[in-house]
Formats: structure tokens, C-alpha cells, sequence
């Protein structure tokens, strides 16, 4: 039999980036200039949104480093706390969790599209198209998978580093300072501040994408932890950058007034009408990564719950090629009935879920060396115990004020963590596979 190809680190570290450079740096700045209008401010933001995911990095790295498997919270909640956090865990990750982002970042797709070719209904038919083509990818040859995985990535990045040095290098800019000035510290105390860090941190959300597909690694106990670090240093000084980009370029009231279309909008001023509109084609296609690196992350949780759970088994069933078909159609038809939702709308549902499911795994930290300090910890999470409390604190801080600013979404990850709970009491006497 044939040796299972294994990710390598190169690859890895691309799936965080991927995961991680998405729709949010494109258009959290729209959703922020308005209640923020400080360069420093904004660009604090950034700073603080990659501090904390290095702190949640190295308390994801030191658990999947001590318990290699895939799965992502599914399992790391399951390892550290009772299965039934474990199930509630995947059941977020399999049916929103992954497919939230997906259509988030397909619907910014569509808008690009529709902008660029001013033809409504080819922006709809278009994002279909994706959807479609990058779910039959990934039910294809791995090595495959792998390739598309790193061209696309290595693409997007290409793409916002010529974005950046044209914006930054350009002569002409906009009056905006990046040092404290009179009237920072009021801003930074307002809860507009706390909400906007939702944005920042669904941005960065996918720091933690190489822990899903752990079990595919290469050395594993080396390769995620470089992974996640790698992948999330790399973004942060991108997504700095990036926005300091869009704040020389646009005035901060047009920034605002150009919502979600912020990154289209910058490209026009930096590049001219017809640059514009090329970059404006190179940022849809850089969104495909991100929707591939998904497409890839989501289903193995969804796999390694058919894995142990016997009314999920079904998801369990790969193909010739080794890849969990069912899993990965069934994200794509749950992205395919999100596609008529407002892209704030979806982020400000799932950033609520996704927030109180990594706290929770960081949390898992100090739990297992409390109750496992026996256990061979191949990694130990830098600056513990200070960087997952400040991980932890911080999480909670920003889901008070969401669960304020938007109490609808917040009500809706509700009711899905509802409904995972009355599953699990449903079939919990017909769960376990052994």
C-alpha cells in the first residue's frame, strides 16, 4: 500500500494564512472609521487583534502538539472537559462554523464581481461557480488539493504586497497619524472599540486552521506549532500594513461611507480607474483561498465526528482518494443556502460561537496540566500562564459588548448551541461507534 501523502509546513503555514486572510481585512476598516476616526487607533486595533492570536496560537499549539489528531475544538474540548463539549464543539464547527466564513467570503466575492461587471445576476451565478468548483477539488487528489491550496495563497499575498507598497510608497495621501494624539484614550474606552474588535478578530480568525488537519501533518508536533506561529506573525504585520495602506489612501468619512467596498474603493484611488479595476479582479480571486482553505479545514471535523459518533458515521466515508466526500458536499450545500445574507450579518452570528469555542480550548490549558501534568507535552504554550489568561480576558471582554451591541445574533448562536445540546440528549444513547 502506498504511504498517505503528508502536509508539509510549507503547506500548513499556507492553510493559516489562507484561513486567516479572507474577507475581514477587506472590509472591517468600512465598519470601524466611522465610530473610530484615528489612525492609531485603528491601527491598535490590528496590533492587539495579532497579539491575541498569538497568545490563543501557543495554547492551541501546545494541545494539538499533546493530542495529535484532527478535529479542531471537537477535539481538544472533548480531550480536555466531557464529550458533550466535544459534540457541541463540532456541531458549531460542522454546520456554521466553517460554512459562515465560507459564504462570508463568497458573498465579498459576489460583490466584487457584480462591481466590477456592473451585472447583478452574474455576481450570483458566479459565486455558485465557486462554491462548486473548489467542493470538487477537494474531493479530488490530495497532492492536488495541496498545489491549488499554495498557488492561490501564494497569489493573494502577492497581490496585497503590491497593494501595500503602492499605497504606502505613493506621493500624495491622506492627513492621518499613526502616534496618540488628544482624544485616543476616549475612543479606546468606548464600546465601539470592543465591537469593532469583533471584526478584527473574525479577520483574523483561521490562526488556528492547521490544528483542524493535524492527523494529515507531516511531524505533527513540530510542524503545527511552527505553523500556527508562522501563519500568524506573517498576517499581523500584513493586516498592519494593509490598513495603513487604506488610511493614506482614503479620507476617513469616505473610508466609512464605502462599508464593505472599502479594499475596491483604495485600489481606485491608489491605481487609477483601470488599476483599480484590475486589483479590484485580483482581490476576488485572492477570496478563493480563502473559501478553498476552508472548504479544506471545515469537513475534517465533520469527519473525525462520523469517526466516533454512529449517527454521524456516515461522514466518516472517504472516496478513492481518500478525502471525505460526504463531509465536504455537505459544507458546500449549507454555504450555497447562506449566500443571501448580508456579510456583516454573518460575521457578527458566528464571531460570537467562534469566540466562546476557542476560549474554551484555551482554557483547556490550564484544566489538563492541572488534571494530566503527567502527560508528554511535546510543545509548551510560551509566556503561560500569562498569554492564554490574556487570551481568555480579552474574549470575554469583546463577547459582553456583542452580546449588547447585537443581541439578535448573539440570540441566534444561541439557539445553534441549543440545538446541539438537544441532539446530543437525542442520540446520546446510540452514540458511541465501540
Amino acid at each position: 500500500m502506498a504511504k498517505p501523502h503528508r502536509i508539509s509546513l510549507p503547506t500548513a503555514t499556507a492553510i493559516v494564512v489562507a484561513n486567516m486572510v479572507g474577507t475581514g481585512v477587506f472590509v472591517s476598516l468600512g465598519f470601524q472609521a466611522g465610530d473610530l476616526p484615528s489612525g492609531f487607533v485603528i491601527v491598535l486595533l490590528w496590533l492587539l487583534g495579532g497579539l491575541l492570536s498569538f497568545c490563543g496560537a501557543v495554547s492551541y499549539a501546545e494541545l494539538g502538539a499533546m493530542l495529535p489528531r484532527s478535529g479542531g475544538e471537537y477535539h481538544l474540548l472533548r480531550e480536555a472537559y466531557h464529550p458533550l463539549l466535544g459534540f457541541l464543539g463540532g456541531w458549531v464547527s460542522s454546520t456554521v462554523g466553517f460554512a459562515v466564513p465560507v459564504a462570508a467570503a463568497t458573498v465579498a466575492f459576489e460583490g466584487y464581481v457584480i462591481q466590477l461587471s456592473g451585472q447583478e445576476a452574474w455576481g450570483r451565478w458566479a459565486a455558485y461557480a465557486v462554491v462548486a468548483a473548489i467542493t470538487a477539488i477537494h474531493c479530488g487528489n490530495l497532492r492536488h488539493t495541496e498545489r491549488f491550496q499554495v498557488a492561490f495563497t501564494l497569489g493573494k499575498v502577492m497581490l496585497i504586497v503590491i497593494l501595500i507598497v503602492a499605497g504606502l510608497s505613493a506621493s500624495q495621501s491622506q492627513p492621518i497619524h499613526f502616534l496618540p494624539r488628544a482624544g485616543d484614550g476616549a475612543l479606546i474606552a468606548k464600546p465601539a472599540f470592543a465591537v469593532s474588535l469583533v471584526f478584527v478578530m473574525y479577520a483574523y480568525a483561521g490562526w488556528n486552521a492547521a490544528a483542524y488537519i493535524v492527523g494529515e501533518l507531516d511531524r505533527p508536533q513540530r510542524t503545527l506549532p511552527l505553523a500556527l506561529f508562522l501563519g500568524t506573525g506573517f498576517v499581523t504585520l500584513l493586516y498592519v500594513l494593509l490598513n495603513a495602506t487604506f488610511l493614506r489612501a482614503l479620507p476617513l468619512t469616505e473610508i466609512s461611507q464605502s462599508g464593505s467596498d472599502v479594499a475596491l474603493v483604495a485600489s481606485r484611488k491608489i491605481f487609477g480607474e483601470r488599476g483599480g479595476f484590475l486589483m479590484g479582479c485580483f482581490i476576488a480571486f485572492g477570496l478563493i483561498s480563502t473559501i478553498s482553505s476552508m472548504t479544506w479545514a471545515g469537513p475534517r471535523v465533520t469527519q473525525t465526528m462520523g469517526e466516533d459518533f454512529r449517527p454521524f458515521r456516515i461522514f466518516a466515508r472517504v472516496n478513492r482518494h481518500g478525502m471525505p466526500w460526504i463531509a465536504i458536499l455537505t459544507q458546500g450545500v449549507i454555504v450555497a443556502g447562506l449566500l443571501s445574507y448580508r456579510v456583516d450579518t454573518l460575521i457578527y452570528y458566528i464571531q460570537g460561537l467562534l469566540n466562546l469555542s476557542s476560549a474554551l480550548v484555551v482554557a483547556g490549558v490550564f484544566v489538563l496540566r492541572l488534571h494530566r501534568p503527567e502527560a508528554h507535552r511535546p510543545y509548551r504554550a510560551w509566556g503561560y500562564p500569562f498569554t492564554p489568561l490574556l487570551f481568555l480576558l480579552a474574549t470575554l471582554w469583546i463577547l459582553v459588548f456583542q452580546v449588547r451591541s447585537h443581541p439578535m445574533e448573539s440570540l441566534l448562536g444561541l439557539i445553534t448551541l441549543v440545538i446541539g445540546w438537544f441532539l446530543w440528549n437525542l442520540e446520546r444513547p446510540r452514540l458511541p461507534v465501540t
